[in-house]
């Protein structure tokens, strides 16, 4: 048979598209010619596919006109992953391996010119979306790729470590030719997700700075965002590395989800299963490499940070275009990114934790060292972050250094465990009440749960008059104060937890 048909899949954002790897092997001079709107690594495929199936020991049909189609034609496809199903259908096409028993696979896999199948970027998000598309099919990949694969529940995965291995299984019945040796190189992955202890740098190895870390645990009972402002060296960038650590335990669909997106970009590792990431770009990163963008579209660090925390150390350093393009995820939780000819959207929700200095010195306030920056200077240098992004974050935090001998003689902290179940217990009661977060309480929700006493009610109203928050930063103040409240174990907001939320409101920059 001079055509045959093998499925594949193609990654635009976390969809895994079908595609059928259409060959047509046909008299006349010999060629061999892709189409089917391919980037330029899967042009380079012919070249890869020829020497695999040569160096395999397999015939390759020189003398043959080969077309290779990649449907549906307008359905952008990049890196090497088509190497495989367009080496099986050539083969198949040549009558070297059966076509029929090709049905019911999908293939996937780079191949190096020795026939060797190598990993390819994304196949735990093409699990993952087989998976949720209730898609039923066999998952043919190569070593590594396969065993992110087989994370995904009632995944069927095989593994194959060369073209032979696959070639071994497809054979025709009734095949005259000399069968092929045994290989060990295929195998079914069982889909069993590891059970792996989530790892985090602890809470006590940060000495003092209780205010700090309050602040901290309110953020991860509520899931409030936070902004930590101190002089250099004072323990801001120790104390959001350690905060991932206070957040629950990932669920399988939340460990799947960040997998996959980690899977996308590259850069997963079996070793970080069900850890909570926290993605920390350098502060001369562009907005597109922190929302993501390119073509076809790829995950930005924010999405990297799903289910996680970002952490922007040097807040003010970044581009002013790459912060305001956090405001959108900040509040949706997503982030769509729009080309002339594609439109991907991405899963965005993370913790922002944020560290800055006070001024261009950074010894605004400090004890130890005096600020020479003019009041120009600090203007400027703070004026870098605007309003509205300001007021999106809910905690704002000033972290004092510590004295040399109050760091010297203080004793380990309250470790992350402690911490983490109180926070645990903190959301478990706004889960209960509400079925989320406090942070994602929005529009009639808030009046709802808020549950506000007649001091409590009368002291806000006074408070947002007079310090002229927004709308939104009045809500802000009432969530986390509703957080504090669940730590409190208290079913009303009172007084005092109003007031100790209004500390963390940022103050009016001409105060």
């Amino acid at each position: 048979m001079s055509l045959s048909l093998v499925q594949s899949r193609a990654l635009l954002g976390l969809d895994a598209a079908a595609v059928t790897v259409e060959v047509h092997l046909a008299n006349g001079l010999p060629s061999f010619t892709l189409v089917g709107l391919a980037d330029v690594e899967v042009k380079e495929a012919r070249e890869r596919v020829r020497s695999a199936i040569q160096n395999a020991g397999l015939e390759f049909p020189n003398n043959k006109r080969i077309t290779v189609n990649l449907a549906p034609a307008d359905l952008p496809k990049d890196s090497g992953r088509f190497d495989l199903p367009i080496a099986l259908g050539i083969l198949a096409a040549s009558g070297q391996i059966d076509t029929t028993r090709l049905a019911g696979h999908e293939f996937a896999g780079e191949l190096s010119l020795s026939g060797e199948l190598r990993p390819v970027r994304g196949a735990l998000a093409m699990a993952l979306a087989l998976h949720q598309g209730q898609v039923l099919t066999r998952l043919v990949l190569p070593p590594g790729s396969a065993e992110e694969a087989a994370l995904v529940p009632d995944a069927q995965v095989y593994r194959a470590r060369h073209l032979l291995d696959v070639v071994q299984q497809f054979l025709p019945a009734s095949s005259d030719a000399e069968p092929l040796p045994p290989s060990e190189g295929w195998s079914r992955i069982a889909s069993t997700p590891p059970n792996t202890h989530a790892h985090y740098a602890d809470l006590s190895d940060v000495k003092g700075q209780t205010g700090a870390k309050r602040a901290l645990e309110i953020a991860a009972a509520g899931g409030h965002s936070l902004l930590l402002s101190g002089p250099p060296g004072s323990g801001k960038s120790m104390l959001a590395q350690r905060f991932a650590g206070l957040l629950p335990a990932m669920s399988t669909l939340e460990a799947l989800q960040s997998a996959a997106i980690s899977s996308l970009g590259g850069r997963f590792a079996m070793a970080h299963w069900g850890q909570r990431p926290t993605a920390s770009p350098h502060h001369t990163a562009s907005a597109v490499a922190l929302v993501g963008g390119g073509s076809p579209p790829r995950p930005g660090e924010i999405s990297l940070a799903h289910h996680g925390v970002l952490f922007l150390d040097e807040l003010p350093e970044f581009p002013r275009s790459a912060l305001e393009a956090l405001r959108e995820p900040l509040e949706t939780g997503h982030i769509t990114i729009s080309r002339a000819a594609r439109r991907a959207e991405f899963p965005a929700r993370f913790q922002l934790v944020a560290a800055m200095n006070p001024c261009p010195c950074g010894y605004l306030g400090a004890s130890q060292r005096a600020c020479r920056c003019t009041p120009d200077q600090v203007h400027r240098y703070q004026g870098r972050l605007s309003g509205p992004l300001l007021d999106r974050i809910d905690l704002h935090v000033s972290v004092s250094a510590l004295p040399a001998d109050e760091l010297l003689q203080a004793v380990p902290g309250e470790p992350t465990a402690d911490i983490r179940e109180r926070c645990h217990a903190a959301r478990g009661r706004a889960l209960a009440r509400q079925g989320k977060t406090n942070q994602a309480l929005a529009g009639q929700e808030i009046d709802e749960h808020a549950a506000l006493d007649d001091a409590a009610l009368k002291f806000l109203h006074i408070a947002a008059t007079r310090l002229a928050w927004s709308a939104r930063g009045t809500h802000r103040t009432l969530k986390v104060a509703r957080t504090i409240a669940d730590l409190a174990s208290s079913e009303h907001i009172t007084v005092a937890h109003l007031a100790e939320a209004m500390q963390y409101r940022p103050m009016a920059r001409n105060a």
